[in-house]
């Protein structure tokens, strides 16, 4: 008998299927044992009745949360006051007439059987092959997936060519000491912080590039928001003036997150999630103008500060929410000196340059830039950071050879993902996150090993 997945149990009322999965919950109700199955694509119950099952009744006694079964089985309608709305597969049921186990678990540190699964993050942390099996947690991922996959067509839909760059450089990317150096067959080698000079040597060749990446930043923080290891999203343009590239970004932006909203309406209905507030049109402010709202507004004066503080971002999104009804709002011209040295400075005010954020729900999902094109530019802005441009060589010769207008931005997928989902920490939202405590295992429970 061939398999069948679970969700397609619904068009096989009163027929035998063979179904293969893994027991999330078990209930003995009398001489009844009721027994979730899921696989990978989706949940159903199961009932084993000893009138029925046979010997499969004794083999089903045994069997515990995390058992890995093979089932024969007839699919049955539930009654109606029976049916699970909740559940995909609600309205049937599997009356089981066989069932084999396949591999055994052994009894789980927690309780996986809940709706939910109320750990302390670094108990789900250090159980991550395991919390991760939960149905929210898993739905994290299922969204996450669409927000990459809706980026991607968006990318490409703007004639973008997909790159895969190098995680290893030559020479730290933005300059500064947040870099992760390393030991390279007896040469100093470094993480990239990002794909950035590899994606900006490649709009030569294919004009408009986009990329799914790693990057590293060794930054010295124990935050809500930060990793040492995320996944970034990047586009680079040619052929471009500033205000072409913010409406790239938000162009880029907004569909991204309507995208993963339409595929996974049934996740965030699951995960009780509302739908952002994506307009067609998002608010723009200069970083002054933004800082001189907050001021106004609340009394905080950070108008000579050279970026935004969080709490910055969460009040320029309550006030995006409330006069525009957008949960994006984009903020510009942030200082040049504050910029990565590759950013163009606004030729009619020099100290503020071409850059700007995209801020979702409260916080910075993505950030970028028009790129400064002119080789001699580049140089001297390389040596005004007190870097070397020969640690740049590479990078510079995609300059001396013919670089027209460019610019670019790079999106934050853990971040996206965090902010989507109203996620309390970003480590949530990473499969297996690295930060300044751990490495899969928390680098305080390997000491306690050796």
């Amino acid at each position: 008998m061939e398999r069948t997945l679970i969700r397609d149990t619904t068009a096989k009322i009163n027929k035998e299927v063979l179904l293969k999965g893994w027991i999330k919950t078990r209930r003995d109700h009398g001489n009844l044992i009721f027994l979730d199955l899921y696989d990978r694509s989706g949940l159903i119950q199961m009932v084993v009745n000893p009138k029925v099952s046979g010997d499969s009744y004794k083999i089903a006694q045994e069997i515990k949360t995390e058992f890995v079964v093979e089932v024969i089985g007839k699919v049955n309608k539930r009654p109606k006051n029976a049916v699970n709305k909740n559940l995909l597969t609600g309205e049937v049921e599997i009356e089981v007439l066989k069932i084999i186990i396949l591999s055994k678990a052994e009894t789980l540190p927690f309780d996986m059987g809940g709706e939910d699964l109320n750990l302390e993050l670094p108990t789900l942390l250090d159980h991550r092959p395991l919390t991760l099996r939960h149905l929210k947690i898993k739905s994290i991922f299922e969204v996450q997936e669409f927000i990459a996959d809706s980026f991607r067509k968006k990318a490409k839909d703007l004639g973008c060519t997909e790159i895969f760059v190098p995680t290893i450089s030559a020479s730290a990317t933005e300059g500064g000491a947040d870099v992760f150096g390393i030991d390279y067959y007896s040469h100093r080698a470094y993480l990239t912080q990002s794909p950035q000079l590899y994606k900006q040597m490649m709009v030569p060749v294919f004009e408009r590039v986009f990329t799914i990446a790693k990057a590293y930043r060794a930054e010295p923080s124990v935050t809500t928001r930060h990793l040492s290891e995320v996944t970034q999203m990047d586009c680079e343009f040619g052929f471009i003036d500033f205000n072409m590239l913010l409406d790239l970004l938000e162009d880029v932006g907004r569909e991204t997150i309507k995208g993963a909203v339409e595929k996974t309406s049934h996740v965030l209905k699951l995960l009780n999630i509302e739908k952002p507030k994506i307009k067609t049109k998002i608010p723009r402010l200069a970083l002054r103008e933004a800082q001189e709202i907050i001021y106004k507004k609340l009394g905080r004066d950070n108008r000579n500060e050279p970026d935004l503080s969080p709490q910055d971002e969460i009040d320029l999104g309550i006030w995006a929410e409330k006069e525009h009804g957008s949960d994006l709002v984009t903020i510009t011209h942030f200082p040049t000196k504050k910029r990565a040295f590759y950013t163009m400075p606004d030729p009619t005010k020099s100290e503020y340059s071409l850059s700007y954020d995209l801020l979702f729900k409260g916080s910075e999902i993505a950030s970028g830039s028009q790129r400064i094109n002119d080789y001699s530019a580049v140089v001297k802005a390389i040596k005004d950071r007190g870097l070397n441009p020969k640690d740049f060589e590479m990078y510079l010769m995609a300059f001396k050879y013919g670089m027209p207008q460019e610019g670019g931005f790079s999106f934050g997928l853990e971040r996206m993902t965090m902010k989507l989902l109203s996620l309390t920490n970003i480590r949530e939202a990473s499969l297996y996150p690295r930060d300044m405590e751990r490495v899969d295992e928390r680098f305080s429970s390997v000491s306690k090993k050796d």
